[in-house]
């Protein structure tokens, strides 16, 4: 377990190319968080693609406001019915940016995790990306395995609450078991007044249970909402949770960037130790 300060957090840079978003719980974020980082990343100059991997339940498009161009899809691209490079849908917004959609017609039993594998490999290796950001699907059953199959590393998304958080201890336990390196914590949807009034889990609280490194705090912003209404990622525009996340993707890539002032503690850590057996 790393060392926890109130003043001040350590950052944690990743190397991984192939990076799976994902929370076991739904709900949190993880479509959200794929869509903003992308956008991000692209825009500080990376090549970036973000896969969606919830087959049947596709939304990343939506967020993206790219539902409009969909022509083939992931399971298409698996089953041969077109190239890699014609699924690919080319963001207007953001030089760079690409999304690679799920399908809404087939159930995830028709995604291969080895077929998946080798696309995943076939985008970094042949089609030069940077970086490769992956949409889990919600739960740890076989959409889960299957996104993180190729993934070297995840960012666990994860809100101030004790079910969140206790899903996403769960989940941290099968990605160190299926070898994935680097993991790291964006906590999503935070509220500094219900943190100040002992009423919310707060940073500190969540990192320090957890043990994992952190990557991004994104304070509880209704400028999502708007953001993902009209399909464009908050990171385009002027929102608190759109500057979190160009923060985050900053703090990805190497750069110090500051977190933001941590609370005092809530009450709730002592609870929540007891819930996880920590003492």
């Amino acid at each position: 377990m790393f060392t926890l300060t109130k003043d001040a957090l350590h950052y944690f840079p990743m190397n991984a190319k192939v990076i799976v978003v994902t929370s076991g719980k739904g709900g949190v974020g993880k479509t959200t968080t794929t869509a903003n980082m992308g956008a991000a990343l692209a825009k500080l100059g990376e090549k970036v693609v973000v896969i969606d991997v919830d087959v049947g339940l596709r939304n990343l498009d939506v967020v993206m406001g790219l539902e409009s161009r969909v022509v083939f899809d992931l399971i298409d691209v698996l089953e041969g019915k077109c190239r890699l490079s014609q699924a690919l849908i080319r963001d207007k917004r953001v030089e760079n940016l690409y999304l690679l959609p799920a399908s809404q017609t087939r159930d995830k039993d028709a995604l291969s995790p080895e077929a998946f594998k080798a696309s995943v490999r076939t985008l970094v290796e042949d089609e030069g990306f940077d970086r490769v950001l992956i949409d889990s699907p919600a739960g740890i059953e076989s959409g889960f395995k299957t996104a993180a199959a190729p993934a070297e590393g995840a960012l666990v998304v994860v809100n101030p609450e004790v079910s969140s958080v206790r899903d996403a201890d769960r989940i941290i336990g099968l990605l160190e078991a299926q070898g994935v390196r680097e993991i790291r914590l964006v906590i999503n949807r935070l509220r500094p007044k219900m943190v100040a009034r002992g009423d919310m889990l707060s940073e500190g609280d969540i990192l320090e249970i957890l043990g994992v490194k952190p990557l991004g705090i994104v304070p509880e912003d209704e400028g999502i909402l708007v953001s993902t209404n009209v399909g464009e990622p908050a990171v385009l525009g002027k929102t608190k949770a759109g500057a979190a996340f160009m923060d985050t993707a900053r703090r990805l890539r190497g750069e110090d960037v500051p977190y933001p002032k941590l609370d005092e503690d809530t009450g709730f850590l002592a609870a929540l130790r007891r819930l996880f057996g920590v003492s």
